[in-house]
């Protein structure tokens, strides 16, 4: 399956979709947090008070519950202004296909936050698609803005050009 989406015209038209798909879903939950006073802090106070439990009764991750408590809490205007735009930030990256990898990797992360609070929600299915997404390879990068600014990007920052980093070591 790898490889149908990373060599074929209809893998890149499924993985288009999905990365659309996922960027929607990022882009309405940000878009969604503005014109209202959000705040997370009954988000984070809930995820502290009732953190997620093991069959057995047991706290599995403590240290984010401490991450939550000690870094969080005490600073919950950030964690606002970094969810809300954030969350537009990912949306509009794999919408629009700029930064891809990057708008991915956050979309994950913070996927990944919001299932060790303990919410459930889409998370679940936004985990399996932005892992599709990164298993198509350079297919993610193909329609979309990252088409032309990542070659840009190769050329101008000369760290992320791995082959000719390659062939200055020689290591061809």
């Amino acid at each position: 399956m790898e490889n149908w989406f990373r060599e074929t015209r209809s893998g890149l038209v499924v993985v288009t979709l999905i990365r659309w798909f996922v960027g929607v879903e990022w882009l309405l939950a940000g878009l969604s947090k503005f014109g209202g006073d959000f705040t997370a802090r009954p988000f984070v106070l809930r995820a502290i008070a009732h953190p997620v439990l093991d069959d057995f009764g047991n706290q599995p991750y403590p240290w984010f519950t401490a991450f939550l408590r000690f870094l969080v809490e005490p600073h919950i205007g950030w964690y606002n202004f970094l969810v809300q735009y954030g969350e537009i930030a990912i949306g509009l990256g794999l919408l629009l296909g700029t930064l891809t990898t990057a708008a991915n990797f956050f979309g994950l992360a913070l996927n990944f936050i919001y299932l060790l609070s303990g919410s459930i929600s889409t998370n679940p299915l936004l985990l399996f698609c932005e892992i599709l997404i990164l298993m198509a390879g350079k297919q993610r990068f193909t329609i979309g803005f990252d088409y032309w600014l990542m070659p840009y990007l190769r050329r101008k920052l000369t760290f992320l050009d791995r082959k000719k980093k390659a062939r200055e070591l020689h290591f061809y």
